[in-house]
């Protein structure tokens, strides 16, 4: 893929736009929301120990999906 240059930003193309009802925005939406930390992290005290760095990244998708659904849940 090449890089391709524009003069100014309106010489951009636009994102493209997600189905309407599509399941996949949903995840796109949580996705964002954690990147942007609009759902906070609590961080329990302690040791945590995990046999592979694969399971440290299943068990924080996992724990941070668990939050984002409380998250959720909470609001009106």
């Amino acid at each position: 893929m090449g890089v391709r240059k524009f003069r100014s930003v309106e010489d951009m193309p636009g994102a493209p736009s997600a189905r309407p009802l599509d399941p996949e925005n949903l995840r796109l939406a949580f996705g964002l929301m954690t990147l942007g930390r609009l759902v906070p992290l609590v961080y329990q005290p302690g040791v945590w120990k995990f046999r592979s760095p694969d399971a440290f990244l299943e068990w924080r998708d996992a724990r941070v999906l668990a939050l984002s659904r409380q998250q959720v849940k909470k609001e009106p």
